[in-house]
């Protein structure tokens, strides 16, 4: 057997999901297999490039031991709640157990319609496949929880969006792929018997150790409360911004998932929004803690039937986890700036040397990723010798002068010799980012050219963001103004 499916989610009741067959493509073509995730996911890389695993990966054939499905969820999209929702361009061929012996999802974004696709066609465009596929997997190698990209491929057909596209595929790898929506399928329904089912697959699935818990499902909603909290704090110490933080795009696992028109930041502004579909900046960079903590409320609202018979002590339960939220997140928020600036341990007044430099960067229209990644080299050099490049991040370099000071005063306190500081700082800032305007090009060139070459090139650079990669340094470049991208498209 090519892959060892065991497929769990296709053993819940039918009321779970849909049986679906993904749509064949016409003329399909492969794009990329990522070979070291095949490796974990104990799948030949060589039979997944073969003829039968491009069948495979482009719906043409049903492998041994895979029950395509759809998954039903609901969700809130910009706050407005959707009854259903579900997979409706997604097909879940199966799971299969790693070599680490962790459950993981293998599914076909692109796949075609199903019985939750509504008006659209299932199908998904080349350019957000590689989008995905390219930002993924630099999350991924940045160790940022996150869903996984084992194979892209083109149907060899042409779709309709604004303009017509070439079609493609790309098998996405996840813990799960299990959202707080789907908890709102279940809710909406007044399903009780289906949420408490969901629930014991999800704590039997991901957090195994709630079932020693006194109230499992408590220790449940505490944990996937740790885990986003953990999760949109690393985002923000990237300058990530995922664009669309619905309910049915939080994965319960904690992991980044549906990466549509999400972005990162080149000048730091808290207020920076991508997305074309987010007009009132719902889901802007500095907003995205507290809608966090919003789809937390309502999948907390999901499980106060299971959390205590009496609604008034399940509603105080469900209270006293959300508050943990945000400690949580400012541990992660704070802790990983702290590191990026080359502290160690902790002083009352890190948190407002960290404050005081984010609103300079405002101010000063300084680029996210190149402060921190030239903050090292300065730091480096104690007497200040090494401060220009960073200084000439700002529009009025004198404006770090002062801070420095303090920031310096600040590390000599902790006693770590400059070498050592140096990389330390360079193992938590990388020195590249997916660029929006490169990563634009690099789509413009695949969808207008056929041409591939900048797609592998910036997978490769990407997959080692913290090195340092001469031959690569026009993809560190911020863009020019001319090159500024002012919004990213969800692909659907």
């Amino acid at each position: 057997m090519a892959i060892a499916f065991d497929n769990s989610y296709a053993r819940l009741p039918a009321r779970f999901f849909a049986p679906v067959r993904p749509l064949e493509s016409p003329a399909p073509a492969l794009i990329q297999v990522n070979e070291p995730l095949a490796a974990e996911l104990g799948i030949d890389a060589d039979w997944l490039m073969s003829p039968a695993g491009l069948d495979m990966l482009s719906g043409r054939a049903i492998a041994d031991g895979s029950e395509p499905i759809a998954q039903a969820y609901a969700g809130h999209q910009f706050g407005n709640f959707q009854p259903q929702l579900g997979d409706g361009r997604a097909v879940l061929l199966g799971e299969v157990i790693d070599r680490d012996g962790k459950r993981r999802d293998i599914q076909l974004k692109g796949g075609g319609h199903t019985p939750f696709s509504r008006s659209g066609d299932g199908r998904a465009a080349l350019g957000p496949v590689l989008r995905e596929y390219l930002v993924s997997e630099y999350m991924a190698a940045l160790g940022v929880p996150t869903t996984r990209a084992l194979a892209a491929v083109t149907t060899g057909e042409t779709i309709m969006r604004e303009i017509m596209l070439p079609g493609a595929i790309i098998a996405r790898v996840a813990s799960s792929h299990i959202r707080v929506g789907t908890f709102q399928f279940f809710a909406a329904r007044g399903d009780e018997e289906a949420l408490r089912l969901l629930a014991d697959h999800v704590i039997e699935r991901h957090y195994p150790a709630a079932k020693a818990a006194e109230n499992r499902y408590r220790a449940l909603l505490e944990a996937v409360i740790a885990a986003q909290a953990a999760l949109v704090g690393r985002w923000l110490t990237i300058g990530f911004i995922h664009g669309v933080m619905n309910t049915d795009n939080v994965s319960v696992a904690g992991e980044t998932i549906d990466y549509g028109p999400c972005a990162f930041m080149d000048q730091y502004d808290p207020a920076t929004v991508f997305s074309s579909i987010d007009r009132a900046g719902r889901y802007a960079y500095a907003n995205q803690p507290r809608i966090a903590a919003w789809n937390l409320a309502r999948f907390a609202e999901t499980l106060l039937p299971l959390l205590d018979a009496n609604q008034d002590a399940a509603v105080e339960q469900a209270q006293s986890a959300l508050a943990g939220f945000a400690p949580a997140f400012e541990l992660a928020y704070f802790g990983r700036l702290s590191t990026k600036i080359g502290l160690i341990g902790h002083e009352p007044e890190d948190r407002p040397l960290i404050e005081a430099i984010l609103k300079l960067m405002t101010e000063n229209q300084v680029d996210f990723t190149l402060f921190f990644r030239q903050l090292g080299q300065a730091a480096a050099a104690e007497d200040g010798s090494g401060d220009e490049p960073v200084r000439s991040l700002f529009v009025d370099p004198t404006a770090f002068d002062g801070w420095a000071r303090d920031w310096r005063a600040r590390l000599a306190r902790d006693g770590q010799d400059a070498t050592s500081r140096r990389q330390a700082m360079d193992r938590v800032n990388p020195a590249f980012i997916p660029r929006n305007h490169q990563v634009e090009a690099m789509i413009a060139a695949a969808v207008e050219r056929d041409d591939f070459a900048p797609f592998h090139r910036m997978l490769d650079v990407l997959s080692r963001p913290y090195e340092d990669q001469p031959d690569a340094a026009d993809l560190a470049d911020p863009p020019q103004p001319h090159e500024r991208i002012a919004a990213t498209f969800c692909g659907t």
